[in-house]
């Protein structure tokens, strides 16, 4: 029987590196799969962590964002609350204006009133002072056409100031003729009262 003939050295250092070649890619496929296992665990993970974004599911919005019903009745009532807040303060504020417009009416009234009263009081005064001086114009008249003797009698017994207020007033000729009558005492005194009368008339 023939011996069995031996393999080449080569052929079987080539069979040697073919297997260290497999171990190391498998080797490699393993470690790949075990680093890349946490790596895809913790993405996965990150994507359903609440508040990132995910898409839309067939255009509907998701069920997390949507207030529920009790959130949706707190809000109701605070916004119900705020507006009964704002109706009573514009209320409030109308009143004021109300308020304020029946005060204006009454001053507008109280001033119309006042005016018609200050100008009957003007009314009354202007008619006053035009009797006053037609009186006085008449009685003025009544004493130039006195006697001088007789006028200076009744001049005698007046005030220095009414006396002299009528002598300014009458003709030189008939005021001399009172003058001339009446006792030294008056005639000083009144020609004292004239003469500061018209020291008190401006001059040029």
């Amino acid at each position: 029987m023939a011996k069995a003939a031996k393999k080449p050295k080569g052929l079987r250092r080539g069979g040697t590196l073919m297997m260290l070649a497999v171990l190391l890619i498998g080797s490699a496929a393993v470690r790949l799969g075990l680093e890349a296992g946490p790596a895809i665990a913790r993405e996965v993970a990150s994507l359903k962590e609440p508040g990132r974004d995910e898409p839309a599911h067939k255009g509907e919005p998701r069920g997390e964002s949507m207030p529920s019903s009790a959130e949706l009745q707190t809000m109701l009532a605070a916004f119900q609350e705020r507006e009964q807040v704002l109706a009573a303060r514009e209320a409030e504020i109308q009143d004021r204006m109300k308020a304020l417009e029946i005060a204006d009416q009454a001053i507008n009234k109280k001033l119309v009133a006042l005016e018609q009263a200050e100008e009957k009081l003007r009314a009354t005064l202007a008619l006053a002072d035009g009797a006053t001086e037609s009186d006085v114009t008449r009685l003025t008249t009544v004493y130039e056409q006195m006697k001088p003797k007789e006028a200076a009698a009744l001049f005698e017994e007046m005030d220095p100031a009414f006396a002299a207020g009528f002598l300014a007033r009458m003709q030189p000729e008939a005021a001399a003729g009172i003058m001339a009558g009446l006792s030294p005492e008056a005639a000083y005194t009144i020609s004292v009262v004239l003469a500061g009368r018209n020291g008190a008339v401006p001059k040029e």
